[in-house]
This record gives C-alpha cells, sequence and structure tokens, in this order.
C-alpha cells in the first residue's frame, strides 16, 4: 500500500467525496429539495463518511482509526437505505438510485478493506513511534 501523509491520499475518502457531492446535486432539486427531514438527514449522512474518515486519521492511532473508519461504514449504510427511501417516495429515478448505491457500496467496501488492511497491519499510527 503507498504511504498516506494525509486523509486526502485515502481513497476511500475520495470516494466518499464523490460519493457527497452527488448526494447533495441530487437532493438540491425537484420534489426531494423540498422533504426537508429526507433531504437534511441523508446529507447528514453522507457528511458523516468523510468526515469520520479525516477524524480517525487526525487521531494518530490505529486502534481509533478503525473506530472512526466503523463509523463511517455505518453512515455508509444510513446512506444506502435512505436512498431506498427516497427511491420508493419517487424522488430519485432508478437510474440516480443505481448510480448512488453504486457509489455508496464502493465506498463502504473501500472502508471495509482498509479496516481490514489496518487490522492485519503492524502499524500503529505516529503517536505510538
Amino acid at each position: 500500500m503507498a504511504k498516506i501523509n494525509s486523509f486526502e491520499d485515502i481513497q476511500a475518502w475520495q470516494k466518499a467525496r464523490e460519493l457527497n457531492k452527488e448526494i447533495y446535486k441530487v437532493s438540491n432539486s425537484g420534489i426531494f429539495s423540498k422533504d426537508y427531514g429526507l433531504r437534511d438527514q441523508i446529507r447528514r449522512a453522507s457528511v458523516s463518511i468523510v468526515s469520520n474518515i479525516a477524524e480517525g486519521f487526525e487521531r494518530n492511532g490505529s486502534k481509533k482509526f478503525k473506530q472512526f473508519l466503523s463509523i463511517a461504514k455505518g453512515s455508509a449504510g444510513e446512506v444506502r437505505a435512505q436512498l431506498y427511501v427516497a427511491l420508493d417516495l419517487e424522488y430519485l429515478t432508478k437510474e440516480e438510485f443505481e448510480k448512488l448505491n453504486g457509489l455508496v457500496l464502493d465506498t463502504s467496501r473501500m472502508i471495509s478493506g482498509f479496516i481490514n488492511y489496518l487490522k492485519n497491519s503492524e502499524l500503529k499510527g505516529t503517536k505510538f513511534n
């Protein structure tokens, strides 16, 4: 694995950022934009993914980082559930749903892979050096 110097280097964070941008775009128009509860909740959950990856990285310890990655993964699940609600309410087209669901699934898989990497790694973070 390439050396990661900042959270911006983390591929899962980059994918989550892309997801976040798309969530804001789709929830900013049409009837979706008027459902303030669902719109705000899916946005908060999406922002939680990028935020927890970043915060966990900045903690400089792999144990805490794994915990924050787990929270980010949970938020990805929350986004997926809310995408189904938006689809069922016809706030999203099937194509929009499939694109966003694919992005969130990719993000979740990347987070899982990173958690597994950290579990099997001897790296402990800079605060343990």
